[in-house]
């Protein structure tokens, strides 16, 4: 504002717009966990396959099969309760949807505050997406349900540090990330696991069951619901085209659900994949080009003859219809319109929430503020 003081103005700032990007669940850019080998009973990223070092892990599974047992069983739980209580521990927390604070008393103002000369403007789309809230207020559901329990959870809840302070003061253990992997050493029968909204590979899920601790999957059903895509992929033999980040923790959970994947980045990295499909190229370069991203084994030369599109959900809605786009066109090219069936598959998998914050935001550029305020952990796709 225009403050005086002593004959001094301080700088005038005349319009300031606050925006939140902390949408859900699979909603982040989270550190590599590559080229780690792991002792039995750890689980460990190689390349960007996740593999168990446990007795009974050399046994191929199917992850569909174990997923509907492990639901099945009564140490698994992924029901949101919607209890109020600990809806308004979080608001407490502040990390709730706002009721009565100024972000409250904002939307119902058109989503303006004034003070003196700043004027705040609020984004149409703004905060935690639903996936997210559900999430975080499942792991206060968690410590309510088990007061008495130690609770430990996968990896961050989201990555909002605000809000994962909040569970480590509740009494929740995180699972410490090492050169080896992660350390599951600490987890004992009947205690209990929270996996967060962008979820967990079925390695981990398998590894978890296998040493007789409470489920609580926060996971959001939108990440389930790619989960599903590619398991699709996998039935019919198709390799899974994942438009996301490689070592995101959504994306490796994702992977591990598939046989045969191939993660792209972007709309670059998909041409260069179609451009393969059509003309063919140098292998050794394209699996240079992708290292990391690929599963065991992949070879382009064989493994693009049919192909699935999934998404890392956090990643750009309008980015990820493109890529589809692209991919279709491809294999209509190759293969023709009346095979398409046999060589594309497409599942509606897109979360809307980051398109609709990032076009809010794009909305609040247009008007050109002085300052624009970005809400989120720097660790966060949604907030980069």
């Amino acid at each position: 504002g225009t403050r005086a003081k002593h004959g001094t103005v301080v700088a005038r700032l005349t319009r300031i717009m606050a925006h939140s990007l902390a949408t859900a669940g699979a909603t982040y850019a989270g550190a590599a966990l590559t080229g780690r080998r792991a002792p039995a009973g750890r689980v460990a990223v190689r390349g960007s396959s996740l593999k168990v070092r446990a007795a009974d892990a050399t046994a191929e599974f199917d992850p569909r099969t174990f997923r509907r047992e492990l639901s099945k069983s009564g140490k698994y739980n992924r029901k949101f309760l919607k209890d109020e209580e600990s809806a308004k521990k979080m608001e407490d927390d502040g990390i709730g949807y706002s009721k009565s604070g100024l972000v409250a008393k904002m939307r119902e103002s058109g989503n303006v505050h004034v003070d003196g000369d700043v004027t705040f403007q609020l984004a149409e789309a703004y905060g935690f997406c639903w996936g997210v809230e559900r999430a975080v207020q499942m792991a206060y559901e968690a410590k309510k349900q088990f007061p008495d329990a130690n609770l430990w959870i996968t990896n961050e809840i989201i990555h909002n540090p605000t809000v994962n302070d909040r569970l480590g003061e509740m009494g929740v253990q995180f699972i410490e990330e090492t050169a080896d992997g992660k350390d599951f050493s600490g987890c004992k029968e009947g205690e209990v696991v929270i996996l967060p909204a962008f979820g967990a590979s079925v390695h981990e899920m398998k590894l978890l069951n296998d040493k007789g601790v409470n489920i609580v999957d926060t996971t959001c059903p939108w990440v389930s619901k790619v989960w599903n895509a590619v398991d699709a992929h996998t039935r019919k033999e198709f390799t899974s085209i994942i438009h996301g980040k490689w070592a995101h923790e959504e994306t490796i959970a994702t992977a591990s659900f598939a046989k045969t994947y191939l993660v792209v980045k972007d709309m670059k990295e998909a041409q260069y994949v179609c451009d393969y499909v059509l003309d063919g190229g140098d292998r050794d370069e394209f699996l240079a080009k992708f290292k990391n991203a690929y599963s065991e084994g992949f070879d382009p030369d064989t493994d693009l003859g049919a192909l699935g599109i999934a998404n890392q959900t956090t990643m750009l809605k309008g980015e990820t219809e493109a890529i589809g786009k692209l991919l279709e066109k491809t294999m209509m090219q190759k293969h023709g319109v009346d095979k398409l069936n046999d060589h594309y598959m497409v599942m509606d998998t897109i979360c809307d929430a980051t398109q609709e914050r990032q076009d809010a935001m794009y909305k609040l550029v247009d008007d050109k503020p002085d300052v624009m305020l970005v809400v989120g952990g720097v660790n966060s796709s949604n907030t980069s």
